[in-house]
C-alpha cells in the first residue's frame, strides 16, 4: 500500500515536473513568435488634397487637432510602445516638418526626404529601408489617430506578429463604429486573422487604420521608383502571408475638415 502511495507520488511528480518543462517550451515559443519593434516608418509626405483650405500653407501632418498636431499624436503612442527610431518621409512643404520634429528625442527623428521625387507608398518604405535596419517594424500613416481600449493597441499588434506566418499584420477597424469613414471597407477576416480584400461591389466589416507592422523580407523583391504599398499587400494576400488584427477602441479616419471636429469632440470626450 505504502510502496503503492509512493510511486504514484514519484508519477505524479514527475508529470508535474514534464508539465513544466511543456509549459516553459511554450512561453518561450509564444515570446520567439512575437516581437517588439523599436524602429517605425511614418508617412508624412501626402498633399493632403481632401483636407483643403487647412492645407493650402500647411502640410496634413501639422493639422491641429485636439489641441496638437496629427503627426504628434502619433509620434506620442509609438514613444510610448517604446520606439526609439522613426523615419519620417516628406514632400510637401517639407521644412515645416523638419522644423517641427528638430528637437524631438522621443522617438528620435530621422528625415527621409522626398521633396524633388514622388515615391508613393510603397517606393517612400524601399528609400528608407536601410534607415530602418532588419528588423519588423512598426509602419503608420501619419494622419492616422485611435483611441486605445485597454491595452495599447502598437502593444497588441507586437504581441501578434508572429514573422514565421507573417510579413505584414495590419491594425482593422471596424467600419461599424469608425469615425468619419462612411466606405465599404477593405478587408474581411478570417477567424485566424488572415485577411481577404474586398471585391468589387461588396461591402466588408474592417477598414485598415493606417497601423502595421512589416516585414522588411516584404521588400526583397519590390520595383523601384514610386508604387504603391498596396502592391505588395496584394501579393502578401496571395502567399497568405497577409493578416490583420481587430483594433480595440475607436479609429477616426480624419480625411476632410469636417472629420476634424469629429475627430476632436471623440478625443476630448475619451480624456475627459
Amino acid at each position: 500500500m505504502h510502496a503503492t502511495r509512493r510511486r504514484a507520488t514519484i508519477i505524479s511528480a514527475q508529470k508535474f515536473k514534464n508539465d513544466s518543462i511543456k509549459a516553459h517550451h511554450s512561453t518561450k515559443a509564444n515570446v520567439a513568435m512575437s516581437v517588439k519593434p523599436t524602429k517605425a516608418m511614418v508617412l508624412a509626405a501626402g498633399l493632403g488634397l481632401r483636407m483643403r483650405p487647412l492645407t493650402d500653407n500647411l502640410p496634413k501632418p501639422l493639422v491641429p487637432v485636439a489641441g496638437q498636431p496629427l503627426l504628434d499624436h502619433v509620434l506620442d503612442k509609438l514613444a510610448a510602445a517604446g520606439v526609439t527610431e522613426a523615419v519620417v518621409n516628406v514632400h510637401y512643404l517639407p521644412d515645416q516638418i523638419i522644423d517641427h520634429v528638430a528637437t524631438r528625442t522621443k522617438p528620435k527623428i530621422t528625415i527621409s526626404d522626398e521633396r524633388d521625387q514622388v515615391l508613393g507608398t510603397g517606393g517612400a518604405v524601399v528609400k528608407a529601408l536601410p534607415l530602418l535596419g532588419s528588423e519588423p517594424f512598426y509602419h503608420l500613416n501619419a494622419d492616422t489617430m485611435w483611441i486605445d481600449g485597454v491595452q495599447p493597441n502598437l502593444a497588441r499588434l507586437a504581441e501578434a506578429f508572429d514573422p514565421a506566418r507573417m510579413d505584414i499584420l495590419l491594425l482593422m477597424a471596424p467600419t461599424a463604429n469608425s469615425i468619419g469613414y462612411a466606405g465599404c471597407g477593405d478587408y474581411a477576416m478570417l477567424t485566424d486573422g488572415a485577411l481577404r480584400r474586398r471585391k468589387e461591389n461588396q461591402v466588408v466589416p474592417f477598414v485598415y487604420a493606417g497601423v502595421a507592422i512589416l516585414s522588411p523580407a516584404l521588400f526583397k523583391d519590390a520595383p523601384s521608383g514610386e508604387f504603391s504599398l498596396t502592391k505588395l499587400f496584394d501579393k502578401a494576400n496571395e502567399q497568405e502571408r497577409l493578416f490583420g488584427l481587430r483594433m480595440e477602441g475607436v479609429w477616426m479616419h480624419v480625411g476632410t475638415p469636417d472629420a476634424v471636429r469629429a475627430a476632436e469632440d471623440a478625443f476630448l470626450a475619451s480624456v475627459a
